[in-house]
């Protein structure tokens, strides 16, 4: 019998090896030094997922094409972050 907690921890397992596929195909399309643990390359992608998935309702892009749009918001936080870090 599934209960409300094992949904949610098999939610958060698949979004977190999601995330890391997408934070390692992202970062080996970047050219370019980045220097970061799994931890953030996990975080990477799931939050890339999120900007891509957000930009495609947005534009109103169809969602079958959800992996390349999670690796493009990924890339395109993986070029925008070290930019904010060096205006701070």
């Amino acid at each position: 019998m599934e209960t409300a907690g094992t949904s949610l921890v098999m939610s958060l397992l698949i979004m977190a090896v999601a995330g890391g596929i997408i934070g390692v195909i992202a970062r080996a399309l970047m050219p370019g030094p980045n220097p970061m643990s799994i931890g953030m390359t996990i975080l990477l992608g799931i939050a890339g997922s999120i900007l891509g998935g957000f930009l495609a309702r947005l534009l109103g892009l169809a969602t079958g094409a959800g992996w390349v749009i999670s690796i493009l918001g990924a890339l395109l936080l993986l070029w925008l972050v070290p930019k904010m870090r060096k205006a701070v």
